[in-house]
């Protein structure tokens, strides 16, 4: 099984890699501005507006797939780089590894004990700002 997914895996990275290129960006704006310079010579045909319709939509349709593949793996990755993190400090709660497993009302809750803490540092440092000023 591994094996079968790694030749996806190499050709989504080399892909997402040419596709963001400026080269790759000049060719497909090259590519549209020759679709456009031969439209009088096929007389704006339907065919000649199927050519590039068709086109564009697989190209955008494989695409979709690929960068959310690149997404995929790319936030994968962030977030065992965080759990490590927060593995790593002594002070830190290993509660909060893998919280991306969590279901949304369990994540709603700990985001509210984190707002909550948020709201009382925010009012400690306006209070020392306040005795600062005065």
């Amino acid at each position: 099984m591994r094996k079968k997914s790694r030749w996806f895996t190499l050709l989504s990275q080399r892909c997402a890699k040419v596709a963001g290129k400026p080269g790759t960006f000049a060719v497909a704006a090259g590519i549209l501005v020759l679709w456009g310079v031969t439209g009088p010579l096929f007389g704006f045909s339907d065919t000649w507006q199927l050519v590039v319709n068709t086109g564009t939509t697989i190209i955008t349709f494989l695409m979709v797939f690929l960068i959310q593949n690149t997404q995929n793996r790319d936030t994968e990755a962030m977030q065992i780089k965080l759990d490590e993190l927060i593995k790593s400090s002594r002070t830190a709660r290993n509660s909060l590894l893998d919280l991306e497993e969590l279901e949304e009302d369990e994540l709603d809750q700990i985001r509210s004990h984190y707002e909550e803490l948020a709201d009382k540092a925010r009012g400690a440092i306006g209070k020392r700002s306040k005795t600062k000023t005065q």
